[in-house]
């Protein structure tokens, strides 16, 4: 089961690691007789289908989510083993899609509107006199 992460990358099924266990999710009482939780690793460091460029970059976006230099997916969403198998291989791929995109395009930081911002200032007004009213009367 090989997972097609862009058309150029398609991670080869050695190179991941399965390991199952018994689920708490969903299922009832055949949650405590089948090992329905699918636990997926991917090492990003020893991957041969990598480039040099694209392992660095999975390492700096993806290095809060790894551990010794794997990417973990664990799923326990479906009652059944296969529905968690396709559901991790989906996560997997898109984790590692989002992080070799390209950056999008910088935001150039403007100014609010003139409009905003007198309707900014008003809402405020609004407010405060909402409060104001709260108060107690003062003995004058």
């Amino acid at each position: 089961m090989d997972i097609e992460v862009t058309p150029a990358l398609t991670i080869p099924d050695p190179e991941l690691q399965w390991k199952f266990s018994r689920s708490s999710g969903p299922g009832g009482q055949h949650v405590n007789t089948s090992s329905s939780r699918v636990q997926l690793s991917w090492s990003i460091v020893d991957s041969t289908v990598l480039t040099d460029e694209q392992r660095d970059l999975l390492l700096t976006k993806l290095g809060r989510r790894m551990v010794a230099g794997a990417i973990t997916v664990t799923v326990q969403e479906q009652r059944s083993q296969l529905r968690n198998r396709e559901t991790a291989l989906d996560t997997l791929a898109a984790i590692v899609r989002d992080a070799l995109a390209p950056p999008g395009p910088i935001r150039r930081a403007t100014r609010p509107t003139r409009g905003s911002a007198r309707r900014h200032a008003a809402a405020k007004q609004a407010r405060s006199a909402t409060k104001q009213q709260r108060q107690r009367p003062r003995d004058d």
